[in-house]
């Protein structure tokens, strides 16, 4: 396997949950200073709805993970490393938080 050069961590929401995933966002950003990517309230590349992404560093995994894991509130993140492969980085390097998604892979390179 290549190296982890670094994380995503995708917040899934609807426009039932929309602010609610907003809100863990803002909060995940104050408390780990992670780039936080857009809201996009459709699907975006390989993901099957709405979404928000956090990058973080590997230094961060230890601490980030486990918080989203007591703060998600239902709310489902699919985390996945960064190793420049990405059909692998989203296929076997990965973690759900919450029920798995089915991805859109032909969105991948």
């Amino acid at each position: 396997m290549s190296a982890i050069t670094h994380y995503h961590a995708h917040i899934y929401f609807d426009a039932a949950t929309r602010t609610q995933a907003q809100r863990l966002v803002e909060t995940a950003d104050k408390l780990f200073q992670v780039k936080v990517g857009r809201m996009h309230e459709k699907p975006v590349g390989p993901h099957p709805r709405g979404s928000c992404q956090l990058e973080f560093g590997t230094d961060q995994f230890a601490t980030l993970v486990p918080w989203l894991v007591q703060n998600r509130n239902g709310l489902t993140v699919f985390a996945h490393a960064e190793t420049g492969d990405e059909v692998k980085d989203h296929t076997e390097h990965v973690l759900w938080l919450g029920a798995s998604e089915p991805l859109d892979l032909s969105k991948l390179t």
